[in-house]
């Protein structure tokens, strides 16, 4: 039997594209910045969406590194003053959800400021790291199990979908994916919240960690088995 010589040079050029991408796709460090929400409030230790999220990586990558650098009621000033550690870490896959803070600390919110700082946080990333993988998400634009006077739940409303389109417009302008929890059906969920009725429960934490997998197997290949 011959051998077709172009057949066999495109099968090795494709095995080694596959290898190739199979490498890129190995994890060493994921970073995680942000506030409240990333770092996990509501729920016990390892219960963290982020946290989560970082256990299924390690099915696929058993030697990758975690960090969550996100702190507990950070506006994205706040979130911003993460980035150095974040950068001197250099980490290949970043998650940055900020901005909820901005609203709920405001009466009058200054979104383009918001905006300015998520492209300045994902531009240094960038830079710092031209191969980093980043991804963030919108906020939800509803809080039914939260007590707010009716005035104020109207603030917030509004002040979180001017957030959100600024948060797609700069994803959308970096290409960085974005998970859209805006108007997610499970935000009228009781038992995805704790009881505050602000933060994610446990429950709320597992399944936003798996919107985060099938947003990194969807948009950048990284597949990844949450719990």
């Amino acid at each position: 039997m011959t051998l077709d010589p172009l057949a066999e040079i495109a099968r090795a050029l494709a095995a080694k594209k596959d290898s190739a991408r199979a490498r890129s796709a190995e994890l060493s460090l994921y970073v995680a910045i942000g506030d409240s929400f990333t770092a996990g409030t509501g729920c016990g230790p390892g219960e963290a969406w982020a946290e989560r999220l970082a256990a299924g990586l390690r099915r696929r990558s058993p030697d990758m590194a975690f960090r969550n650098l996100a702190v507990h009621g950070a506006t994205s000033a706040e979130v911003l003053e993460q980035l150095p550690e974040a950068i001197q870490l250099e980490p290949d896959l970043v998650t940055v959800v900020c901005g909820a803070n901005d609203v709920l600390k405001s009466t009058r919110p200054n979104i383009p400021a918001y905006a300015r700082r998520l492209a300045s946080i994902i531009g240094r990333l960038r830079g710092a790291n031209p191969g980093v993988r980043i991804v963030t998400a919108t906020a939800p634009e509803r809080w039914d199990f939260l007590d707010l006077r009716p005035r104020t739940r109207r603030r917030v409303e509004h002040g979180i979908v001017r957030l959100n389109r600024a948060t797609r417009t700069v994803a959308g302008s970096y290409g960085v994916p974005c998970l859209d929890v805006a108007s997610h059906p499970g935000l009228s969920v009781p038992e995805n919240f704790a009881p505050d009725g602000l933060h994610p429960s446990a429950l709320g934490h597992l399944r936003a960690a798996r919107g985060f997998a099938v947003l990194l197997a969807t948009e950048l290949g990284i597949d990844v088995q949450t719990a």
